[in-house]
Protein backbone atom coordinates (compact mmCIF):
# COMPACT_ATOMS: atom_id res chain seq x y z
CA UNK A 1 0.00 0.00 0.00
CA UNK A 2 1.33 3.54 -0.77
CA UNK A 3 0.56 6.73 0.09
CA UNK A 4 2.35 9.68 -1.51
CA UNK A 5 1.50 13.85 -1.49
CA UNK A 6 3.31 16.45 -2.51
CA UNK A 7 3.38 20.11 -1.77
CA UNK A 8 5.10 23.28 -3.44
CA UNK A 9 6.96 25.23 -0.93
CA UNK A 10 7.47 29.08 -1.02
CA UNK A 11 11.59 28.43 -0.68
CA UNK A 12 14.92 27.80 -2.00
CA UNK A 13 15.46 24.23 -2.13
CA UNK A 14 18.43 24.25 0.09
CA UNK A 15 16.25 25.98 2.79
CA UNK A 16 13.68 23.27 2.55
CA UNK A 17 16.22 20.40 2.34
CA UNK A 18 18.21 22.00 5.44
CA UNK A 19 14.73 22.00 7.57
CA UNK A 20 13.56 18.04 6.23
CA UNK A 21 17.06 16.72 7.33
CA UNK A 22 16.73 18.58 10.56
CA UNK A 23 16.70 15.33 12.06
CA UNK A 24 17.10 16.64 15.72
CA UNK A 25 13.97 19.03 15.32
CA UNK A 26 12.36 15.91 13.57
CA UNK A 27 12.66 13.77 16.81
CA UNK A 28 11.45 16.56 19.16
CA UNK A 29 8.29 16.72 17.44
CA UNK A 30 8.06 13.00 17.38
CA UNK A 31 8.34 13.26 21.18
CA UNK A 32 6.07 16.26 21.60
CA UNK A 33 3.25 13.40 19.56
CA UNK A 34 4.03 10.60 21.90
CA UNK A 35 6.59 8.68 20.25
CA UNK A 36 9.92 7.38 21.81
CA UNK A 37 12.68 8.23 18.94
CA UNK A 38 16.41 6.89 20.05
CA UNK A 39 19.15 7.58 17.32
CA UNK A 40 21.43 4.20 17.34
CA UNK A 41 24.26 5.26 14.71
CA UNK A 42 27.53 6.57 15.43
CA UNK A 43 27.54 8.74 12.53
CA UNK A 44 29.27 12.10 13.23
CA UNK A 45 27.78 13.95 10.06
CA UNK A 46 24.46 13.56 8.46
CA UNK A 47 23.95 11.08 5.58
CA UNK A 48 23.45 7.40 4.40
CA UNK A 49 23.56 4.74 7.53
CA UNK A 50 21.99 7.04 10.07
CA UNK A 51 19.53 5.06 11.84
CA UNK A 52 16.89 5.26 14.44
CA UNK A 53 14.87 3.03 17.05
CA UNK A 54 11.35 4.18 17.22
CA UNK A 55 8.51 2.78 19.51
CA UNK A 56 4.74 4.95 19.03
CA UNK A 57 0.93 3.92 19.75
CA UNK A 58 -0.89 2.67 16.27
CA UNK A 59 -4.78 1.83 16.07
CA UNK A 60 -4.18 0.98 20.14
CA UNK A 61 -1.36 -0.89 19.91
CA UNK A 62 2.58 -0.39 20.73
CA UNK A 63 4.49 -0.61 17.90
CA UNK A 64 8.25 -1.01 17.15
CA UNK A 65 10.46 -0.08 15.00
CA UNK A 66 14.02 0.37 13.53
CA UNK A 67 14.44 3.16 10.77
CA UNK A 68 17.67 3.35 8.52
CA UNK A 69 18.62 6.18 6.49
CA UNK A 70 19.75 4.29 3.21
CA UNK A 71 19.58 7.20 0.72
CA UNK A 72 21.06 10.72 0.86
CA UNK A 73 21.38 13.17 -1.84
CA UNK A 74 21.21 16.56 -0.75
CA UNK A 75 19.26 18.71 -1.56
CA UNK A 76 17.50 16.26 -4.05
CA UNK A 77 16.51 13.08 -1.91
CA UNK A 78 16.57 10.92 1.62
CA UNK A 79 15.31 7.16 1.62
CA UNK A 80 14.48 5.44 4.42
CA UNK A 81 13.86 1.75 4.99
CA UNK A 82 11.52 1.02 7.99
CA UNK A 83 11.40 -2.73 9.56
CA UNK A 84 9.60 -4.64 12.41
CA UNK A 85 7.91 -7.66 12.87
CA UNK A 86 4.79 -6.84 11.17
CA UNK A 87 5.54 -4.46 8.83
CA UNK A 88 8.51 -3.00 6.49
CA UNK A 89 8.06 0.43 5.06
CA UNK A 90 10.19 2.36 2.27
CA UNK A 91 9.88 6.42 2.93
CA UNK A 92 11.04 8.80 0.44
CA UNK A 93 11.59 12.37 0.22
CA UNK A 94 12.17 14.29 -3.21
CA UNK A 95 12.72 17.77 -3.72
CA UNK A 96 12.38 19.35 -6.60
CA UNK A 97 13.37 23.53 -7.80
CA UNK A 98 10.65 24.62 -8.96
CA UNK A 99 12.50 28.23 -9.49
CA UNK A 100 14.82 30.04 -6.84
CA UNK A 101 12.34 30.67 -4.49
CA UNK A 102 9.95 27.90 -5.02
CA UNK A 103 10.41 24.05 -4.34
CA UNK A 104 8.00 21.27 -4.38
CA UNK A 105 8.47 18.92 -1.87
CA UNK A 106 6.97 14.89 -2.29
CA UNK A 107 6.81 12.50 -0.11
CA UNK A 108 5.70 8.78 -0.39
CA UNK A 109 5.19 5.80 1.70
CA UNK A 110 5.14 2.65 0.56
CA UNK A 111 4.12 -0.66 3.29
CA UNK A 112 4.60 -3.99 3.07
CA UNK A 113 3.11 -6.44 5.45
CA UNK A 114 5.23 -9.34 6.91
CA UNK A 115 2.61 -11.28 8.58
CA UNK A 116 -0.82 -12.46 8.64
CA UNK A 117 -2.20 -10.09 11.11
CA UNK A 118 0.23 -7.01 9.24
CA UNK A 119 -1.94 -8.29 5.87
CA UNK A 120 -5.40 -7.44 8.02
CA UNK A 121 -4.07 -3.98 9.70
CA UNK A 122 -3.20 -2.72 5.68
CA UNK A 123 -5.99 -4.37 3.97
CA UNK A 124 -7.86 -2.30 6.95
CA UNK A 125 -5.80 0.74 6.07
CA UNK A 126 -7.07 0.18 2.24
CA UNK A 127 -10.35 0.71 3.19
CA UNK A 128 -9.77 4.19 4.83
CA UNK A 129 -7.44 5.24 2.27
CA UNK A 130 -9.63 7.85 0.85
CA UNK A 131 -9.87 9.73 4.82
CA UNK A 132 -5.86 8.65 5.24
CA UNK A 133 -4.86 9.96 2.24
CA UNK A 134 -6.45 13.59 3.19
CA UNK A 135 -5.00 13.37 6.38
CA UNK A 136 -1.00 12.85 5.17
CA UNK A 137 -2.22 15.68 2.54
CA UNK A 138 -3.05 17.96 5.29
CA UNK A 139 -0.09 17.26 7.74
CA UNK A 140 2.22 17.53 4.16
CA UNK A 141 0.48 20.82 3.66
CA UNK A 142 1.27 21.96 7.32
CA UNK A 143 4.66 20.73 7.08
CA UNK A 144 4.80 22.75 4.12
CA UNK A 145 3.34 26.05 5.25
CA UNK A 146 5.44 25.87 8.54
CA UNK A 147 8.75 25.66 6.32
CA UNK A 148 7.46 28.60 4.32
CA UNK A 149 6.85 30.91 7.66
CA UNK A 150 10.53 29.79 9.11
CA UNK A 151 11.86 31.01 6.14
CA UNK A 152 9.93 33.97 6.14
CA UNK A 153 11.51 34.82 9.64
CA UNK A 154 15.10 34.31 8.36
CA UNK A 155 14.55 36.55 4.83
Amino acid sequence: MKFSSKEDVEAPIDFVFAQVSDFAALERSALRRGAEVQRVDDLTTTGAGMAWDAAFEFRGKRRQTEVEMVEYDAPNAMRFVSASQALSADVEVELVALSRGRTRLRMSIELRPQNLSARLLVQSLKLARGSLNRKFDKRMAGFARDIEQRFARTA
